[in-house]
């Protein structure tokens, strides 16, 4: 029989589980990272219903009550999920930053090509006229 931290826990990590299901639904949350968070409850949820492998654990974590090194455990895997969304904003820092520096590059390139030649800001030659000016000029 679960005691009351266990059952608490449990409620806990179905719940997350359907939070995390319903935000891939949503397309809120991409499928590569929702498996980090199923794996997480996968585990914790074996912990927790095969109480003997969870002893286990405590024990040999020095940890006297087991429902605690369920905490211990869900722990350490949410911090190494940080560390992995970590990592994941670090490189998308740098794409970030590569894309503005390109961006920049080419806005100073199509700027020196303007100025070559004479052509305004918007593309159109001066004294041209775009599409919506000769259908214009056609009603006339």
């Amino acid at each position: 029989m679960l005691n009351k931290v266990q059952i608490i826990f449990l409620i806990g990590l179905i719940g997350l589980l359907i939070i995390v299901l319903e935000l891939v639904r949503r397309k809120k949350l991409k499928e590569e990272y929702s498996l980090l968070w199923i794996f997480t409850v996968v585990v914790l949820l074996t912990l927790l219903i095969w109480r003997g492998s969870l002893k286990r654990i405590a024990h040999a974590l020095g940890i006297v009550s087991p429902p605690n090194a369920l905490f211990v455990v869900g722990s350490m895997f949410i911090l190494a999920i940080l560390l992995h969304f970590s990592v994941v904003i670090s490189s998308f820092k740098k794409k970030q930053q590569e894309l503005a520096q390109k961006f920049a590059l080419l806005n100073l390139r199509l700027e020196q090509l303007e100025k070559v030649e004479n052509l305004p800001r918007s593309g159109i030659p001066s004294g041209g006229t775009d599409e919506v000016g000769a259908v214009e000029n056609d009603q006339e």
